[in-house]
């Protein structure tokens, strides 16, 4: 197969590669923590890149952002509070802030070169968001902040890239970060977590954040959702020392709940969507149900593939 476009490979596993012909290199740089592209893909739209992981597209970035934000949000009966944790291309500060119940986003970034990227080059994600007066953005490890301030939050969101060993997020999906997490939740609150692939064959990183997560909160209600520029489907984790079971709505209640709170118009989450991201498939169960380590200070996470 003759290649004549220029190409931008991003790894799905060790042995799958998923191409997309680049347009254009918006951004190229390195800072502290990691290495930033910006580019235009053909297909794709624009869309950020760290460490050489696709993050965001325009053409699909709803589907990942909605997916992470909306259901704790419209499980929750009145989120006020939010703590972001990443996140910062501000597309999920975007997504928060459509919930007219939210008066308080704060998100901790330990990038701020990063932040001020995107939002020079990727307005479309952002929309401004990082503008709104309800808005408090910190740019800190998130770790040593939570364990310096004593504020709480109806919802935390753990919006952070994949646990590469010596990155910036290695610290922040062990059994220790999430039990602090737990320690800033308000009474009933909720933390819905990005927990890495689930497609078949790759789906280690899913687990062992399971076990991690369930080591510290009794209720993880694991879910996923198809993300077609990360080239599978993703898992994300909903999880609480309360019990929300998240199929306790039907999707009536569901839809009631984002017509009376969100302003924009959704694309991919409503109430139909919200059930169906929560049936997983029989090998995705049976995985989560197994043996898997518990990710701890001592014990990191290691290796990002089966």
């Amino acid at each position: 197969m003759m290649l004549k476009d220029k190409w931008f490979g991003d790894h799905i596993t060790p042995h799958i590669v998923q191409l997309h012909v680049i347009d254009n290199i918006v951004y190229s740089g390195q800072t502290r923590f990691q290495h930033v592209e910006i580019l235009d893909l053909k297909g794709s739209g624009r869309c950020l890149v760290l460490d050489g992981k696709i993050q965001s597209t325009e053409q699909d970035e709803f589907i990942y952002h909605e997916t992470l934000v909306h259901p704790p949000l419209i499980l929750h009966p009145h989120p006020r509070r939010v703590c972001i944790i990443g996140g910062g291309e501000g597309a999920i500060l975007r997504e928060v802030l459509d919930h007219h119940t939210v008066e308080k986003a704060l998100m901790i970034d330990i990038d701020e070169e990063v932040v001020g990227i995107c939002q020079r080059f990727l307005p479309s994600l952002h929309k401004g968001s990082f503008y709104d007066p309800r808005v408090e953005v910190i740019f800190a490890d998130a770790r040593r902040h939570l364990e310096e301030t004593d504020g709480t939050f109806d919802i935390i969101i753990l919006d952070l890239t994949d646990p590469l060993p010596g990155g910036p997020s290695s610290s922040v999906y062990t059994r220790e970060f999430y039990s602090l997490v737990r320690e800033r939740l308000s009474p009933g609150g909720i933390v819905s977590v990005q927990a890495g692939c689930s497609s078949l064959g790759n789906i280690s990183v899913f687990t062992q954040v399971n076990h991690t997560l369930a080591s510290v909160f009794p209720y993880v209600f694991p879910y996923e959702a198809n993300i077609p520029s990360f080239g599978s489907n993703w898992g994300f984790c909903l999880v609480s020392p309360d019990n929300y079971d998240p199929l306790s709505l039907t999707s009536e209640e569901i839809d009631r709940r984002i017509a009376e709170r969100v302003t924009d118009r959704l694309r991919f989450y409503d109430g139909i969507t919200h059930h169906g991201m929560f049936f997983l498939p029989k090998y995705l169960r049976e995985g989560i149900k197994g043996e898997g380590r518990v990710i701890t200070d001592e014990n990191p996470l290691e290796n990002l593939w089966d």
